[in-house]
């Protein structure tokens, strides 16, 4: 995109986001699988959440957030390229241990590992370098994974039926 803005003199910026959670996700993403899972699990209409590699790393931040990056970024007087992350990984055990704790659960007596749900091909760890969004926009990620896991399991509880808003 730099090249293309400075050849063509092409107004344009890119924002390279790096996982951001969000209540809109659909559940074939593995955080909202997981949320949907331990809330099913937590109302007794699930008895365990089959999950592949624990042990993978990412860097997840809140999509709200990301969009007040974005919203800086074309703000700027100069276009510039932006990479949007919290800048610190986290475990999908991590995830998945904060979205059971915030339904009151031990993960660990609901959660069977299933090799066959590994990706062959999967990251095994991503972090991003978020210099540039904090000096140039103003901008850092406020939500940890905590928290994302928390505000994951709210919305979802806001929408599920009472069995599960009472068992959390």
């Amino acid at each position: 995109i730099a090249q293309y803005r400075q050849a063509y003199s092409i107004e344009a910026c890119t924002g390279i986001l790096f996982n951001h959670e969000s209540p809109l996700r659909p559940e074939r993403f593995v955080t909202q699988k997981i949320v949907a899972g331990a809330c099913r699990v937590a109302a007794g209409e699930q008895d365990v959440l089959s999950l592949g590699d624990l042990s993978i790393r990412r860097d997840w931040g809140w999509a709200p957030e990301y969009v007040v990056a974005m919203h800086r970024m074309l703000q700027l007087e100069s276009l510039d390229d932006f990479v949007i992350a919290t800048g610190q990984t986290w475990s999908l055990e991590e995830f998945v241990a904060g979205v059971f704790a915030s339904l009151g659960l031990d993960w660990r007596r609901y959660v069977v590992r299933d090799p066959g749900l590994t990706r062959p091909s999967e990251i095994l760890s991503g972090r991003a370098d978020t210099s540039h969004a904090t000096i140039a926009l103003g901008w850092t990620a406020r939500s940890t994974m905590a928290d994302v896991a928390r505000m994951m399991v709210e919305a979802r509880l806001a929408i599920q039926s009472p069995a599960v808003r009472r068992a959390a």
